[in-house]
């Protein structure tokens, strides 16, 4: 019955809020949330934006988290062991983000989820390992079912924050006009036009005004499914499962995705990324090969232990210095700027 509605409430949160982002959030409104004053110039200040960016990409990420968090204390993980493997895991991901954006594409302001993500598939068993041999983790949980939570997290991260690119304009699709037409059919009523001189789309290529395919809507609508599909099947205690179809589901569609996308990712016909991709599907299906039959104890799943679990004033305020963190890494705005002016209403002094 808790299982039932667990995933009834993921649905539905996940269907109002993908209609809410798809129709709103192309539009210039929503690129930037605040502008911040930080140095006189003249008669106005200069400003940092702070983004949407930002916030749906350090929503997300909490979201994952907690996820993670209720879907290892269902099978009975310790707190303290979840919160450790999240402290290894996260700050070297976010890391990656960043670096291997300048690596690949050659450029110092920006991130890339596709080499966190790469970073993060590698990291995970051998971070498991180290914190079991280190007793740090209870020995008889099974490291193929700590996998599956991290994979189904990952997949609804992957999937909510796409939100954030459809905010800032950034991995989009081709235009439809360059499309086949059988493609062009499809899509002629469900694409993007994206508004507003600083999105992405916009000074990279031009392309704002003009229908896209919502490569990133898409990405939102198979990950999440993956996640929801993938979650099932780890409330049934069929974690092999649930770990190899998010991970084999989430990777194989970013190297497909980037086929329909028209924003710059590094040189080359198959992409760095594309590249990655695949390699993290192989890495996946023989690092579950060699787990498999660790452990022979029988999973139990209790999601409700799981969900009374997050109700805890640790957690919650672990999970809002992680939203933090993560907005103040990627939510300032390092390739725009503002100019501020303020006033006094004469009518109301």
């Amino acid at each position: 019955m808790y299982e039932i509605g667990f995933l009834s409430i993921l649905v539905t949160f996940l269907v109002v809020f993908s209609w809410w982002g798809f129709t709103r959030l192309p539009k210039e409104r929503w690129q930037f949330m605040a502008s911040v004053p930080v140095m006189k110039a003249g008669d106005s200040w200069e400003g940092i934006n702070l983004t949407w960016y930002g916030f749906f990409f350090a929503t997300s990420t909490a979201f994952a988290v907690g996820l993670l968090y209720c879907l290892l204390r269902a099978i009975s993980l310790p707190a303290y062991s979840i919160m450790l493997l999240v402290v290894f895991m996260l700050p070297s991901c976010m890391l990656a983000s960043r670096l291997i954006t300048i690596v690949v594409e050659g450029k110092l302001h920006g991130f890339t989820v596709g080499g966190a993500t790469f970073v993060g598939i590698v990291m995970a068993p051998w971070a498991i390992m180290v914190l079991r041999w280190s007793g740090l983790f209870e020995r008889r949980v099974d490291p193929v079912a700590v996998l599956a939570a991290l994979a189904i997290a990952y997949a609804f991260g992957e999937g909510l924050g796409r939100f954030a690119c459809i905010s800032f304009g950034c991995c989009f699709g081709k235009p439809l006009s360059e499309c086949r037409p059988w493609t062009r059919g499809v899509f002629d009523r469900v694409n993007f036009i994206f508004t507003g001189k600083t999105k992405k789309i916009a000074y990279t290529k031009g392309l704002d005004g003009v229908p896209v395919l919502p490569v990133q809507a898409l990405t939102v609508i198979v990950c999440s499914l993956a996640g929801l599909i993938s979650t099932g099947l780890f409330l049934l205690g069929r974690v092999m499962s649930a770990f190899l179809l998010s991970m084999i589901v989430t990777q194989l569609w970013r190297a497909y995705s980037e086929t329909l996308r028209a924003d710059y990712r590094g040189e080359g016909k198959v992409s760095a990324y594309q590249k990655m991709s695949v390699i993290g599907t192989a890495y996946a299906v023989v690092t579950a090969a060699i787990l498999n039959g660790m452990d022979s104890a029988k999973l139990q799943v209790n999601i409700a232990e799981g969900i009374t679990s997050l109700w805890n004033p640790f957690v919650l305020l672990a999970l809002q210095a992680v939203w933090t963190a993560v907005f103040l890494y990627t939510g300032k705005s390092t390739v725009t700027g503002s100019s501020l002016t303020f006033h006094v209403f004469e009518d109301r002094v």
